[in-house]
């Protein structure tokens, strides 16, 4: 966490605990909702009375700029420590460092979620409520055993998380998205949208970025249609990926940016900065939402138009969800080759519908032929990617876009996941992602920009991909 960000937190815990310290202190704890339990901390009272002290004795300290994140963290822990220590409270040496460790994830970090935030395994925190909390790990969603002392406690968290990348969440704008400082994707609602309490989404996003090796060793795909998109990406087709929310778009789209050389400009679009590219060249730009009087909102579209000033020999788009799709279908067919993007849709098919949907929200009244017709010249390959009932995240079908047949977008599957197989004992997928034996038509203009497929890959023996 970098120390301008750590000064950031403390001087506005500062500022809420010296306002609202008293308040805290006398209110009783709110009534949990109904249906939902909130165990009392023992320690609670305690850790509430260590907070706000340690915040007053320390002042200017915890937000010196020439103190250095090592020495602020060392400060916070040997004060929390002394005053853990100097309280009359009886408690075990166990329960001692709990306490002081739990403040000092409440001043340096996010309070009850640092834990599951440093957790390599988990996917995404789920916080419902003050009293719920939920985390996927493996694809699977649990309860864990970690809660808020109240809202207060949760709306405080909230306000430090979108904050830092100067976002703001209150009741005239109760929905935020938002970013953690590793990337991860926040997503806040409070009341009065949200009627049992303020709830906080944040999918996490490893330390180190998937290779595709990663993907191929997690069964997302097999190796050779990993060794087929790493040439389509170097062949400079123009690739949709394609699925529902939390099938691993993003991660997918990271992967494939990979392959893109590293003397290539790349500039990135997105809502909130989530892709790490490691290419040298590469300029991110993310989108801005309005002020509080309602101005100053910088879209996506607004982004990809301003991309195409910046002299950018390829554009990646984090997500596609509004008339931006016009003008990254105008980028593709401009002479902008190799661009990247997502969409949320369950099927090739069904992206390419949405993206003419898309297009028509520009308002430009196009017919459904030039939108259809500008789609099929534009994009040359959809990955569609599926998260599977057993929490697998597979990649369905890899589907090349061969052009128009009357009024109609042809499509031809090139892999496609093998359903028929179903799950073993265990309720894991048996599938594998398989070539259909067809020849993609692409492979000429590969070949044209010298990229070359091995012609086994697609042989109709239908060994696994």
């Amino acid at each position: 966490m970098a120390l301008s960000d750590r000064l950031l937190a403390a001087h506005q815990d500062r500022s809420r605990a010296a306002g609202g310290a008293a308040e805290e202190a006398s209110s009783q704890p709110s009534e949990p909702t109904p249906g939902r339990h909130l165990a009392r901390d023992p320690f609670g009272d305690l850790k509430r009375m260590v907070h706000v002290q340690l915040v007053s004795d320390l002042g200017p300290q915890l937000y010196d700029v020439n103190m250095t994140s090592d020495d602020l963290e060392q400060l916070v822990r040997t004060a929390l420590q002394t005053a853990v220590a100097g309280s009359d409270q009886p408690m075990s040496g166990a329960d001692r460092s709990r306490v002081v460790q739990e403040i000092a994830d409440d001043i340096l970090g996010y309070g009850p979620l640092e834990p599951y935030l440093r957790d390599p395994d988990l996917t995404e925190v789920m916080v419902n409520g003050p009293s719920d909390v939920f985390v996927e790990r493996a694809g699977r969603i649990v309860r864990v055993d970690a809660a808020f002392n109240d809202e207060a406690h949760l709306r405080r968290t909230i306000d430090k998380i979108v904050g830092r990348v100067g976002r703001r969440v209150d009741e005239t704008s109760p929905m935020v998205d938002a970013r953690l400082t590793d990337g991860s994707r926040v997503n806040a609602v409070i009341p009065p949208l949200a009627l049992d309490g303020s709830m906080l989404t944040i999918r996490k996003f490893a330390a180190d970025a998937f290779t595709a090796d990663d993907l191929v060793a997690a069964g997302t795909l097999g190796r050779e249609a990993a060794d087929l998109l790493a040439a389509c990406v170097r062949g400079r087709l123009n690739i949709l990926v394609s699925g529902g929310t939390g099938a691993g778009k993003t991660t997918t789209l990271n992967v494939l940016s990979s392959f893109i050389a590293s003397d290539e400009r790349i500039v990135t679009v997105e809502d909130a900065a989530e892709l790490r590219l490691h290419q040298e060249h590469v300029l991110r730009l993310e989108s801005r939402p309005a002020n509080i009087e309602g101005r100053g909102a910088v879209t996506i579209r607004d982004l990809v138009r301003n991309a195409l000033r910046m002299r950018p020999d390829r554009i990646v788009v984090g997500e596609i969800r509004d008339a931006a799709a016009l003008d990254m279908l105008q980028a593709m067919n401009t002479g902008h080759d190799g661009s990247l993007s997502t969409v949320h849709a369950n099927s090739p098919r069904d992206a390419l519908a949405r993206v003419e949907t898309m297009v028509m929200m520009a308002g430009m009244e196009l017919p459904v032929r030039a939108i259809r017709e500008q789609a099929s010249s534009a994009i040359d390959l959809v990955v569609q990617q599926v998260r599977l009932k057993d929490g697998s995240r597979r990649i369905t079908a890899i589907t090349e876009i061969v052009g128009m047949e009357g009024d109609v977008i042809t499509l031809q599957d090139v892999f496609l996941f093998d359903f028929a197989a179903g799950y073993d004992e265990h309720g894991a997928a048996r599938g594998q992602l398989r070539s259909t034996g067809l020849r993609p038509r692409f492979l000429d203009r590969l070949a044209e920009r010298n990229v070359h497929i091995d012609p086994t890959v697609f042989s109709a023996a239908g060994a696994a991909a």
